[in-house]
C-alpha cells in the first residue's frame, strides 16, 4: 500500500509505504532522479537488501536511513514500512540544528547504517506508524504540518538511538564528532569538484594537519580517504546504472581529462572503468 500526500505551493512531497511489494529505489537509472530521503523500518525478520550492487543483511527490528542517488532492492519488501520526503516536505539541512542528522544518518562516514531497536523502541515505532497511516488519511489544512512533526520525531528517536550504537559518540564529545558530521555534509556537496582536503579543510576553518589529526584521535579513515572513497563510489554508480563514458563520467566528476580518471579508478580499484563495467555485466547473467 502506497499513501501519498502533495503540497501544491511548495512541491513538498511525502509518502508512506507499507506493505509494498515494489518498493525500491533506481538512483542514477532514473534520468532525473528527485531527491528523496528514504527511512526504512523492517518489522519482519532479517532479510537481504542490495544497495548500490552491494548485498547486506537488513537485521529484525530495525531502521535504514537511504539517500535519492542510491540504487537498493529488498528481498522482501512487502514486510517493510518505509517513509519517503523531498527537501520540499523536509529539507534535514536547513533543520540540522534541531535534529543533528545530516551528515549522520544520511551522508555519515558508516554507510549504510543498520539502526537496530529495543523491544520499546519498536513499540514505540510501530505506534508512530500507525499514526502515520491515520494522518495520510486525514484531509484538511494541518496534514502537512502533522505528517512533518512525525516525521520529525522519527529523525530525532532515529539519530538518537543511531548516536547510542555509536562506539565514536559514546568515547568522544558531541563537537569532535560534529566535525566529522559536518566534514561528510560539505564533502557530500563538494566531492565532485573538489578533490582536495585543502578545501575540506578550509570550509571548516581547520588547516588540514589540523584535520587529519582529529579524524586519526577519532579512530576514523583519514579525510583524503574519505574524499577518495565518495568518488570511487559515485564512478562505480555511473558505471552501473548509466552509459556514460570513461570521458563523461570523468567530466561529471571533475577530473581534468579521462586519462587522469582513468589512472585514479585502476589505482584504487585495480581495474579500468570500461574492465569493470565489463564484469560487473557478466555477473548479472
Amino acid at each position: 500500500m502506497i499513501s501519498e500526500y502533495n503540497e501544491k505551493g511548495t512541491l513538498g512531497r511525502f509518502v508512506m509505504h507499507n506493505n509494498n511489494q515494489l518498493l525500491s529505489g533506481r538512483g542514477l537509472r532514473d534520468r532525473n532522479p528527485e531527491p528523496v530521503n528514504t527511512f526504512v523500518y523492517n518489522r519482519g525478520t532479517a532479510q537481504q537488501v542490495k544497495i548500490d550492487e552491494v548485498t547486506y543483511t537488513m537485521p529484525e527490528a530495525s531502521i535504514l536511513p537511504l539517500v535519492s542517488n542510491q540504487h537498493f532492492q529488498f528481498e522482501r519488501p512487502g514486510e517493510l514500512v518505509a517513509w519517503q520526503f523531498n527537501r520540499e516536505f523536509y529539507c534535514i539541512l536547513n533543520h540540522d540544528k534541531e535534529v543533528g542528522c545530516a551528515g549522520f544518518l544520511f551522508y555519515g562516514i558508516h554507510h549504510p547504517m543498520f539502526i537496530k531497536l529495543e523491544p520499546a523502541e519498536v513499540k514505540e515505532i510501530e505506534e508512530l506508524s500507525r499514526v502515520f497511516s491515520f494522518e495520510m488519511l486525514v484531509r484538511d489544512n494541518f496534514q502537512g504540518e502533522m505528517l512533518r512533526v512525525l516525521l520529525k520525531r522519527v529523525i530525532i528517536k532515529t539519530t538518537r538511538i543511531a548516536k547510542q550504537q555509536s562506539e565514536s559518540y559514546r568515547l568522544f564529545p558531541d563537537e569532535k564528532m560534529d566535525l566529522m558530521r559536518m566534514f561528510s555534509l560539505i564533502l557530500e556537496d563538494n566531492f565532485k569538484k573538489e578533490h582536495e582536503v585543502r578545501f575540506y579543510a578550509a570550509a571548516l576553518n581547520k588547516s588540514p594537519k589540523t584535520l587529519s589529526n582529529t579524524f586519526a584521535l577519532l579512530k576514523q579513515p583519514a579525510p583524503s580517504v574519505l574524499i577518495r572513497n565518495r568518488i570511487i563510489l559515485e564512478a562505480k554508480r555511473y558505471l552501473h546504472y548509466t552509459d556514460k563514458s570513461a570521458k563523461e563520467i570523468a567530466y561529471e566528476l571533475g577530473f581534468e581529462s579521462s586519462a587522469h580518471f582513468s589512472r585514479f579508478f585502476k589505482q584504487h580499484t585495480g581495474s579500468n572503468a570500461s574492465e569493470f563495467r565489463t564484469i560487473e555485466q557478466n555477473d548479472k547473467y
